[in-house]
């Protein structure tokens, strides 16, 4: 189910985590895709729009986790929709880095009834399976692309090398990935966050990056995990890095 949140901005989600469409006349842009089996989930959301996941331009890519580009080689075979992302985060597209929790990391900590919840939903939506693909181009830090809402890429690195958020100016939209989440399946808090370390490649670098937020022209947050948040990025910033309680 789409929320719009913005001038063609819309808010999606499938298992424990989300992605946006941004909508200009009959294009669009796409940032992540969920797991791969939140597939036709997402394609339904495309089609909630009136279009088809061949109306797509691109797939602007925060980093490349299995749970944020589980569809983006399927796109890519079947439409030849391209996909964009830092180019420190391009070694993760390819297979060539690794750069994210392991299954032992998970299991650590399976003893808490959500982390274990979490774990069993995940990993029947492929979780576990290793999402590679060759064709991921990366884009020119700062520089406004060219698809679908003119979104600036903002380099956010810290959750992984090449971690990066997206400011839509025209809707006041920005959208986190996973440096800045309103909530997650294993956490109890509510409101803007990071996430709990063991996620993270950087935590000194990911809280850097946090306040590079501060000075971007957004009044709205699309993270990857948690609802849309509306406000100051300073306030949300101030939260995220206030301590866990």
């Amino acid at each position: 189910m789409l929320t719009q949140i913005g001038d063609g901005v819309h808010l999606s989600g499938g298992t424990d985590v989300n992605w946006v469409l941004v909508q200009d006349g009959d294009a669009l842009t796409v940032v992540d895709t969920g797991y791969p089996g939140d597939a036709d989930r997402l394609d339904a959301s495309v089609r909630e729009l009136g279009l088809v996941p061949g109306d797509v331009s691109a797939v602007l890519v925060t980093h490349a986790h299995v749970d944020h580009v589980g569809s983006v080689a399927r796109w890519w075979e079947h439409h030849g929709v391209p996909v964009l992302m830092h180019a420190d985060e391009v070694p993760n597209a390819t297979g060539e880095r690794a750069e994210s929790a392991t299954t032992l990391d998970v299991a650590r900590r399976a003893w808490r009834p959500r982390t274990a919840l979490w774990a069993a939903r995940i990993s029947r939506l492929g979780a576990t399976s290793h999402q590679t693909f060759a064709h991921a181009r990366a884009w020119t830090d700062g520089a406004p692309l060219d698809v679908p809402g003119a979104p600036v890429p903002v380099h956010t690195p810290g959750h992984t090398s090449g971690h990066a958020a997206y400011l839509f100016p025209a809707a006041g939209v920005l959208v986190t990935g996973d440096a800045l989440v309103t909530g997650h399946a294993i956490s109890r808090r509510r409101g803007p966050q990071q996430l709990p370390g063991f996620f993270t490649a950087d935590g000194v670098q990911a809280e850097r990056s946090l306040e590079r937020l501060r000075a971007l022209d957004a009044d709205t947050i699309a993270p990857g995990h948690g609802p849309a948040w509306r406000g100051p990025l300073g306030d949300a910033v101030d939260q995220a890095l206030s301590p866990r309680p």
